[in-house]
């Protein structure tokens, strides 16, 4: 085992599936010699050639071009979007190709791509380079969307994503490349996709989350404890598919839920959790599912970041309001 940072974590998995399978190649802006603009892929090209590891034009279009065509050629692509902000010139790629090529071909072919790209709020970048636009990706059916909140998870899912016969848009918070180390096992491992994880128990209420909001949850339960709430936090890891039955299995437990994002209200995956939980589980609930979300806004410059986005001030008492419903 290992401390590693999740930006490490990343790193690794690559690594190791470079090394498994050379098949996989590597692909985007600056992430050869330079190894990305966050050193993702840093030392990658040096290991393993610029055949297999190497930049692309300054273009997401041409990045997604080549990795339909490797992909259905019999390669494993990991293209690196550099931020995901600009998905939208890959977005024809992603969504009309990749996610359909399964159907399209009858099962002749496959899209065995990993989208990378990192995401986020809280780190002051310019427009456009945080917006949290899992839910376009998430509406889109064929496509598998992971958001890993830890270095841990992050290797493990990393390595399921790029394994994965179907495309995969895997989302790097920015928040949290280098703001913790934990342990991560330095040989191969994976986690399942479509798989949460329950990151602390409770028994009061439910709160469902993913990415940096996982953290700024844990930090709010810990202050609830303190007011006598248990607060049991879930970490959906895979925004799509939704892993349901652990969010139900936790809410008949709890009979109380909210659902933690960064995304807007209008945006993310929020509003499809608690639809699932209405149907689901509304016998089982004693208060109505909320949902605690940044504004319906474009993602304002960064003096307004710290007051847009949601903290876990925020959560206490939305959390608390529910409790007392």
């Amino acid at each position: 085992m290992a401390q590693m940072t999740m930006i490490q974590a990343i790193t690794d998995a690559m690594r190791v599936e470079l090394k498994n399978d050379e098949k996989v190649l590597v692909f985007g802006e600056d992430v050869g010699q330079n190894g990305g603009v966050f050193r993702a892929t840093e030392g990658l090209q040096k290991e393993y050639g610029e055949d297999r590891v190497f930049d692309t034009p300054l273009a997401e279009s041409g990045i997604g071009g080549l990795a339909v065509g490797l992909s259905v050629t019999g390669f494993r692509p990991v293209m690196e979007l550099q931020f995901f902000g600009f998905v939208f010139e890959a977005f024809d790629a992603i969504v009309a190709q990749l996610a359909r090529m399964r159907y399209r071909s009858g099962g002749t072919y496959h899209s065995p791509v990993t989208i990378r790209s990192p995401f986020g709020g809280g780190v002051k970048t310019p427009e456009l380079h945080a917006d949290s636009l899992e839910g376009l990706m998430a509406q889109s059916p064929g496509i598998t969307v992971v958001i890993p909140s830890t270095p841990y998870d992050a290797k493990g899912l990393l390595i399921s994503s790029i394994r994965s016969n179907d495309p995969v848009v895997f989302l790097e918070h920015m928040k949290l490349y280098r703001s913790f180390r934990e342990e991560v096992p330095e040989d191969d491992y994976s986690i399942p996709l479509g798989k949460a994880d329950v990151k602390r128990e409770g028994t009061d209420i439910t709160i469902i989350t993913y990415g940096a909001m996982v953290h700024t949850s844990l930090k709010a339960a810990e202050e609830l404890e303190k007011d006598g709430i248990s607060a049991e936090v879930i970490d959906l890891r895979t925004v799509s598919p939704i892993d349901i039955e652990t969010v139900i299995k936790s809410v008949e437990k709890t009979n109380r839920a909210m659902v933690v994002q960064e995304a807007q209200k209008q945006a993310g995956i929020a509003a499809q959790v608690v639809a699932e939980i209405n149907e689901r589980a509304i016998l089982s609930l004693e208060a109505p599912v909320l949902r605690l979300t940044s504004p319906d806004t474009v993602f304002p410059f960064a003096s307004a970041e710290d007051t847009w986005l949601p903290n876990h001030k925020d959560v206490i008492k939305k959390a608390k309001y529910i409790i007392e419903f």
